[in-house]
């Protein structure tokens, strides 16, 4: 992928100077102007408010400098990717620029790049050569010297993949889709990979195996390892539902139309995994994928059925659009046998979360607190953040059932997050490091840096966290 960036020794095309100035700086910096930019500056009212791009005109009337705001930064040490991923949209395109001004850390250049980077992208699949916006008519940053280009370009091209992969419509990534996409990532990085389909989930992984028995194409489950056998074990599990009608309880149309974001966890997961791996983490991989389709047939699972699970819990169904949990539990006790030294999954799992936090925090579900406090941590140093969530036992008796050991659905509309990470804890008994990520992968709204369409969510912060622990 062509992020837009170029080394500091290339030189092809014009160069312009691009300036962050922050507001407590800003008189300072215009004051540094010649007297024809100062009064450009003054008479198109730049306050060095957040987001606000001056674009300062040569003399030949081309743009050859531009300031962005930062707003009430203290300093640019304090840099997010966020504050700069906007700049591939707004600057004018056919220009090199080269930040001016005073040095910056390696942290803040590198921050720098990957903001650039991360704005860089498109999803450009299915457009016609007429209407995509092809990498020659787009501005290109020059990486300073000190930045961390390819560490930066590493984080920006796996969290690409998964907004690919969520942006991707789900007649194209469907189960067969997604399950090719984790086999042919593990083979690039010599991991041992193996795919378990269709009625050969019914030995070993029943409840999957309901959920996607109703769609054309089958169900499976995709388990990959990497790693030295003696290093400690960390396992990832993702949701991998590529589209989720509700079942025979339907969604509306309005529930239906974001449905091909519901393998979202399973996408963060991936790209988390090609992050460790590609960062060559000493650490004992293994990431299981579960890729169904809740579809509606004359074969789909019904209300009031029950399911037998792996874990040799049976589970009535209040309700066949919960099936996110139910595809979970399989691939979470199947995990947990292995008692690995830490656990993390990645669902798009409630509505719940999102009424709860919106969009942009997923929710964050752990059974050690110093590692949900280091997911914190690490989630607002590289602006990636969560937000922490109880597993509060006190609703254990909302998904209780009468004809089988727990009900899939609780009766009350109360903490539905929290009612699903329960339902998910009940899988997970040997493990005593577990994290669990509720989280939206999608940005609903138009920002800099951040177009309508798939986000990334949580990657980069639990990738932090994995660097300090493990790293």
């Amino acid at each position: 992928m062509d992020f837009l960036i170029d080394a500091s020794d290339e030189n092809v095309g014009p160069t312009g100077e691009l300036w962050l100035v922050t507001q407590r700086d800003r008189d300072a910096w215009v004051a540094t102007r010649d007297d024809a930019a100062r009064a450009w500056l003054s008479s198109t009212g730049f306050t060095a408010e957040k987001q606000q791009l001056a674009l300062l005109p040569g003399p030949d009337g081309t743009v050859r400098a531009a300031a962005l705001g930062l707003g009430s930064l203290e300093s640019l040490d304090q840099l997010e990717l966020w504050h700069v991923a906007g700049l591939p949209d707004r600057l004018p395109a056919g220009t090199r620029w080269r930040l001016t001004g005073p040095a910056l850390t390696r942290e803040a250049a590198t921050t720098v790049v990957l903001g650039w980077a991360y704005g860089s992208y498109r999803f450009e699949t299915y457009k016609s050569a007429a209407t995509a916006k092809p990498p020659a008519a787009r501005p290109r940053l020059v990486a300073p010297t000190v930045a961390e280009r390819a560490w930066a370009e590493r984080l920006a091209a796996g969290t690409a993949m998964a907004r690919d992969f969520v942006n991707t419509p789900a007649a194209d990534m469907n189960p067969a889709r997604l399950a090719e996409e984790a086999v042919r990532l593990a083979r690039q990085h010599d991991a041992v990979a193996q795919e378990i389909l269709g009625d050969e989930l019914q030995t070993g992984f029943p409840a999957i195996h309901t959920v996607g028995q109703a769609a054309a194409i089958p169900p499976r489950l995709v388990e990959f390892t990497w790693g030295d056998a003696g290093d400690p074990r960390l396992t990832l599990v993702g949701k991998g539902v590529c589209f989720d009608t509700g079942g025979l309880d339907i969604k509306p149309a309005v529930g239906m139309a974001l449905m091909k974001k519901d393998m979202g966890g399973a996408a963060c997961t991936l790209a988390l995994a090609r992050l460790v791996m590609e960062a060559r983490l000493p650490v004992r991989l293994r990431v299981l994928v579960p890729a169904v389709e809740n579809a509606i047939s004359g074969g789909a699972y019904r209300p009031g059925d029950v399911i037998r699970t792996r874990k040799g819990l049976t589970v009535e169904v209040g309700n066949t659009d919960a099936e996110g949990r139910l595809v979970l539990c399989d691939a979470l006790a199947w995990a947990d046998e292995e008692q690995p030294d830490l656990m993390i999954d990645l669902a798009t799992l409630t509505g719940a979360a999102r009424i709860a936090l919106g969009p942009d925090l997923p929710a964050v579900f752990g059974t050690r607190q110093e590692t949900v406090d280091a997911a914190l941590r690490h989630g607002r140093q590289v602006a990636d953040p969560l937000w922490p969530m109880p597993l509060w036992s006190g609703y254990d008796d909302d998904i209780a059932s009468k004809v089988a050991d727990i009900n899939n659905a609780s009766a009350s509309t109360f903490a539905g997050a929290i009612i699903g990470a329960l339902f998910l804890r009940r899988f997970v008994t040997r493990t005593t490091d577990w994290l669990h990520v509720d989280l939206f992968a999608w940005n609903p709204k138009e920002r800099p840096g951040r177009p309508v369409g798939a986000e990334a969510h949580a990657v980069r912060a639990l990738f932090s966290m994995l660097v300090e622990r493990y790293g």
